[in-house]
């Protein structure tokens, strides 16, 4: 014989009253959020938006009457003329340069600070140094202390070996450029990749090293399959933050001699020739750019988090 409950006429059943309250915890725990979503929005998301907005008008500062709506003519203009295209070149060519040579440099020191010696404390806080440095001053004392023509260092080197003199800056300007943003982004790159080899398992390492594998074959066949994924991470972070930079190419030889990349060639169009559209839309198509690099950056650092979480 079972026992049965009935409920009285005109009464709500038990979850239903339960439901306002848990709305209610939910809103609660997401209403401290609310102030940063706001205040981010305001920063950043009404900015693009306005943005957006002018890169579809016929815009020149100075003759503010004068603007009209002209749709997509200023994207044609940014993809088709010449000279902004040399600088979506010049772009693409000192990012691939600077992530290359970073990542490369970067591994190499990685690969020495993962092995114990006396004083590495010491010699890892000196590596990170450069990363810390303001980019605008790194730039300066790239110009002035090194690449100076008389009195900089690298000449003061080479006259003290009887070698040649040269104009560094006028002779190879994209290269000095590039020197300036691998001294700054190698440390980044070999943090994240030092953190990719002390996340290996020893115990591999060692069973390996036991079979009489050599230190390049532990490398190859272990060490840089497992950097996989740490490469790709710092690849993708210093090509956001790269393809953006305008400290150096600005400082260093002010967009001349072939080496605008396309932030300089913003800045050029909005406050020198002050075509808002035109500047708009270039700065747009960055967005869009760092975007999907982006995108690309948050898979793969997913795609780590569900590696560690897996071994764990």
């Amino acid at each position: 014989m079972t026992a049965t409950t009935t409920t009285p006429v005109g009464s709500a059943p038990i979850p239903a009253l339960r439901r306002p309250s848990a709305r209610l915890r939910a809103w609660s725990t997401r209403a401290p959020l609310l102030p940063a979503l706001i205040f981010m929005i305001a920063v950043t998301q009404l900015p693009f938006v306005a943005t957006l907005v002018i890169s579809f008008f016929d815009w020149n500062a100075l003759y503010p009457d004068a603007r009209r709506f002209t749709g997509f003519d200023n994207y044609h203009q940014v993809l088709t003329d010449a000279d902004l295209r040399h600088s979506v070149g010049t772009t693409v060519l000192l990012t691939a340069a600077v992530v290359i040579a970073s990542l490369v440099l970067g591994l190499a020191l990685a690969l020495l600070l993962d092995r114990r010696f006396r004083g590495r404390g010491v010699v890892r806080t000196l590596l990170i140094a450069p990363f810390l440095v303001v980019p605008v001053a790194a730039a300066l004392l790239w110009k002035h202390v090194l690449y100076n023509p008389e009195y900089g260092l690298l000449n003061g080197l080479l006259h003290y070996v009887g070698g040649p003199q040269p104009d560094w800056i006028s002779n190879t300007p994209l290269l000095a450029v590039e020197a300036s943003l691998v001294w700054q982004w190698t440390p980044f790159m070999m943090l994240i990749l030092l953190a990719g080899l002390q996340s290996r398992d020893p115990e591999q390492i060692e069973a390996a090293r036991v079979d009489g594998a050599s230190d390049w074959q532990v490398f190859r066949h272990l060490t840089l399959p497992h950097l996989r994924r740490y490469l790709e991470l710092g690849a993708l972070l210093g090509s956001i933050y790269i393809v953006q930079n305008f400290d150096a190419v600005f400082t260093i030889t002010s967009g001349g001699l072939g080496t605008a990349n396309l932030p300089y060639t913003v800045y050029q169009s909005f406050y020198q020739a002050h075509e808002n559209g035109l500047a708009s839309a270039a700065g747009v198509l960055v967005v869009i750019g760092s975007l999907v690099i982006a995108t690309l950056a948050l898979r793969v650092v997913s795609s780590l988090f569900r590696e560690e979480v897996s071994r764990a």
